[in-house]
């Protein structure tokens, strides 16, 4: 509009609008050809230079101040942008003075009306660019505009141009208007992310585009209300795309927005599952130069999603650990051994070449950092070798957390700060903090050790670098907290039946034996103890291979008991005498005493721990007689009489369901444990004269008829048997035991594998093995069959099943239409017409299908 009226009254050419928006746009580029001559002519000249003054005043900011997207703030007139735009280019004449941009604010009004949509679209670009550039000048500017009602609205409908130019300038314009937290909500309000989305969507778009864009959302993502609406399916893989653009810029963008959607923990699942971790993970791994913007805001994104346990496992498999920042005090106990020759992480001595050390440990870093491929090493050796001479370095010299992204996190109390470092010096790091004196950093580094042991790559890294001697010899500390920690740590470092070597070996069994005698210990470190007390002795995987030979005739040997005793407590030549003294430490009376006590009084999990700790002292004949010494009846009674056990025919119902079903689940555990120890106890004549077996029949065939889960019930049905064996003829009981373990436990896992197995061949036993104990006239088997929801499957088995599976169904389905009260079970199964199928088919057993439908009211 003003090029328009400046052309029609004095006929001048103006330059074109993005060249007037540099340094050489003058009054001197100006064409001046006035129409006539007359009186007026130079009055309205000067009225055009005057014109041409506000022109060029409109244009310079008075002021373009640097923010970034979470420096905020406070009040609703504060501003933050996400990254700092470029100030319009202007004349740098002198004769434009301070009241410039008061004369320039006079001209907002023209500018916001050419948006409006019956203007040509070449000057709303205009005009939206002329708004862009002004808007740089900072929140005064910016107020300006925001005084006319619509500017929004008509700024945001310009995104749907088809002119990049103008796309561009409308969201440089929104990002300006956006960076004022008063305006950030009504940008939202107008429709602004979706237009920003559909724009960004467009399969070819500029780098200055997508950046204006990217930063507009990078502002509104700063208000927590408005993360929700940014995180959806549409806009999160643009933004993931955007990670791989070739513009910095675009990159740095697309990560602050992102960084910001993780500070809200409800956009974590949907931002976990577009994809995210593994994309900001490699933006780490790799060090592109001038991406200092995007590691940052890439780092900060990974830990926040890391606070989380799950979506930590997923950013630790990327080759990320989150080490904690001790500060640099802490790092001030590290004392490096300069004058002593170097060893393996792991405490392998390196056979030394040179005479004498360096005095300054110049050859030892060479020797760290120099390792030959061609020597015969493993190559998690070479890393933890590689490793911890790096760390040591930046140690020795001060600079270990000077690149960690301390700065970013200078908000977080010193206890939160972490560090995303890659694998190899991450473990390097944090077995270099366990040797330090702070309690708080060898607390930290001990959970950071126990989050980061997810997988057997990280537990070796973490063997190999030595962490493992470290953690023992803190389980002595003086803290609580730093032996908590540390117990923890070594819990889920026994998960790898390597490491679990590795401990016994370093001496880890006496401060394990200590800890459990302390009956004070709180249930959490008592359950990490006996964990890696139960993966050391592994009574469930190990005992077959230490105890027992190969098959004879198809049956297994036992050692006798000078053998057994040597293998366990270590009597062979693999194994040391310090661990020898160790396992025999663990058959004190003390240690036998206490296991039970935790069997009488302790959680379902911890008797589940103790019972199976007992069962392996149970294969050794001295403790055997220790065993008789104490009362170890009362643990196993007390398992078996289990409040949950008790209560379950009480009603249940909401939120109780579920935490019912986890309790049940528990006491299954420790049931099925303290059956096997009860199972193995029987074979001791001592132990079956002064057992009661008739009180722990009847308590194993009432935790036979509960809801614990079936694979639970195994072991109680094994130990049933070995206890009818024990108890009189004339026992007051109203069903046999073999009865009752048939109900409750073989039909039920019968009908289990005909329902879930994927094998026709095991369908096919399953069915056959019911058929036959069904025709043998079992009381109540039928009856068992329908309460455990048996007729659906035996009826999909009849129509999918082999000529042998469909054989024994069909006679059980017969039986079961004995009884009337299954008739309306086996017709809404669909019986019927699997039924009349066989039988016009005059399939082979089409005899026993037709008997059946005659059976049935149809």
């Amino acid at each position: 509009m003003i090029a328009s009226t400046l052309s029609t009254h004095f006929n001048i050419k103006l330059p074109n609008p993005q060249q007037a928006f540099t340094p050489s746009s003058s009054l001197e580029a100006m064409s001046v050809k006035p129409r006539r001559k007359n009186s007026s002519f130079s009055a309205k000249f000067r009225h055009l230079h005057h014109y041409h003054h506000l022109w060029s005043s409109f244009f310079k900011p008075n002021s373009c101040s640097v923010r970034t997207v979470l420096s905020k703030v406070s009040g609703d007139g504060g501003m933050v942008d996400a990254t700092p735009q470029e100030p319009a280019a202007v004349s740098d004449a002198e004769e434009i003075n301070s009241s410039s941009s008061t004369l320039g604010d006079n001209y907002v009004a023209l500018f916001v009306r050419m948006l409006g949509l019956d203007h040509d679209p070449l000057d709303r670009e205009q005009a939206v660019m002329a708004l862009w550039k002004y808007s740089l000048g900072g929140k005064k500017c910016i107020d300006a505009i925001m005084q006319f009602q619509g500017c929004v609205n008509l700024t945001v409908n310009l995104l749907s141009s088809e002119s990049s130019a103008t796309c561009e300038a409308a969201a440089g314009l929104l990002r300006s208007i956006s960076s004022i937290n008063l305006y950030r909500g009504l940008v939202a309000e107008s429709g602004a992310i979706e237009e920003i989305t559909g724009l960004l969507s467009r399969p070819s778009l500029t780098s200055e585009v997508k950046e204006q864009s990217m930063c507009a959302l990078w502002n509104l993502s700063v208000d927590e209300k408005l993360r929700v609406k940014i995180a959806n399916i549409d806009i999160l893989p643009l933004l993931i795309n955007c990670l791989d653009d070739n513009d910095i810029k675009v990159k740095e963008a697309a990560g602050g927005v992102l960084a910001n959607l993780a500070l809200s923990n409800c956009n974590h699942k949907i931002i976990v599952e577009a994809g995210v971790i593994p994309k900001l993970a490699k933006l780490l791994k790799i060090d592109v130069e001038g991406s200092k913007v995007i590691r940052k805001e890439a780092r900060n994104a990974l830990l926040e999603l890391a606070k989380d346990p799950y979506y930590r496992i997923l950013v630790i498999e990327e080759g990320l650990v989150p080490v904690p920042m001790v500060g640099a005090d802490a790092y001030k106990s590290f004392r490096p051994q300069l004058y002593s020759w170097p060893t393996m992480p792991d405490g392998t001595e390196i056979e030394q070449t040179s005479k004498g050390p360096s005095r300054f440990g110049a050859s030892e870093l060479l020797l760290g950092l120099n390792v030959d491929k061609n020597v015969d090493i493993e190559e998690a050796k070479i890393n933890a070798i590689v490793g911890r001479t790096q760390q040591q370095f930046l140690a020795r010299i001060g600079a270990i957390e000077l690149n960690d992204g301390k700065k970013s996190q200078a908000e977080f109390p010193t206890d939160q700060r972490l560090a995303l470092l890659p694998w190899m010096d991450g473990v390097a790091r944090l077995v270099l903090i366990l040797g330090l004196d702070d309690e708080v950093a060898l607390s930290r580094a001990a959970e950071s050790i126990a989050d980061s042991s997810i997988n057997e790559h990280m537990r070796t890294s973490f063997k190999e670098a030595g962490a493992i001697k470290h953690l023992i010899q803190l389980l002595d500390h003086n803290s609580g907290a730093v032996r908590s920690a540390v117990t923890h740590a070594l819990e889920r470092l026994s998960v790898s039946s390597g490491d679990c070597e590795v401990l016994e070996a370093e001496g880890i069994l006496h401060p394990l034996v200590s800890t459990l005698k302390h009956s004070e210990n709180s249930e959490s470190l008592m359950e990490k103890t006996l964990d890696i007390l139960a993966r050391i002795l592994d009574p469930s995987k190990e005992m077959k291979s230490k105890f027992y030979d190969g098959p004879v005739n198809g049956s297994k040997k036992g050692l006798d008991a000078s053998r057994r005793l040597d293998a366990f407590v270590g009597l062979t030549e693999d194994r040391p005498v310090s661990i020898m003294e160790s396992r025999k430490e663990l058959l004190d009376s003390a240690v036998i005493t206490r296991l039970i006590e935790i069997l009488k009084a302790s959680s379902s999990n911890l008797q589940r721990k103790a019972a199976s700790i007992l069962e392996f002292m149970t294969i050794i004949e001295p403790s055997m007689e220790t065993i008789m010494t104490v009362d170890i009846s009362s643990g196993l009674d007390a398992v078996f009489q289990q409040k949950v056990l008790k209560d379950m025919e009480a009603d249940v119902e909401g939120q109780e369901l579920d935490k019912y079903a986890l309790e049940l689940e528990e006491a299954g555990l420790a049931v099925s444990a303290a059956s096997r120890l009860l199972t193995k106890l029987l074979e001791s004549e001592k132990f079956c004269q002064k057992v009661d077996s008739d009180h722990f029949t009847k308590l194993l065939c009432k935790i036979l008829k509960s809801d614990i889960p079936l694979h639970n019930k195994d072991w109680v049905a094994a130990c049933l048997v070995k206890l009818s064996s024990f108890s009189g003829p004339n026992v007051d009981f109203e069903n046999p035991v073999n009865m009752e373990v048939t109900l409750y436990e073989t039909i039920p896992r019968l009908l289990e594998q005909i329902k879930l197995s994927l094998s026709p061949e095991a369908q096919e036993a399953a069915v056959v093995e019911l058929n036959r104990i069904i025709s043998e006239g079992v009381v109540d088997s039928t009856r068992a069959v329908a309460s455990e929801g048996g007729i659906f499957p035996l009826v999909k088995l009849i129509e999918e099943g082999s000529e042998r599976a469909v054989e024994a169904a069909l006679s059980i389905l017969y039986n079961l239409s004995m009884d009337s009260e299954n008739h309306s079970a086996i017709i809404a199964a669909g019986a019927v017409p699997a039924l009349r199928r066989i039988v016009l088919s005059q399939r082979s057993h089409w005899t026993r299908a037709l008997r059946l439908l005659r059976n049935l009211p149809v």
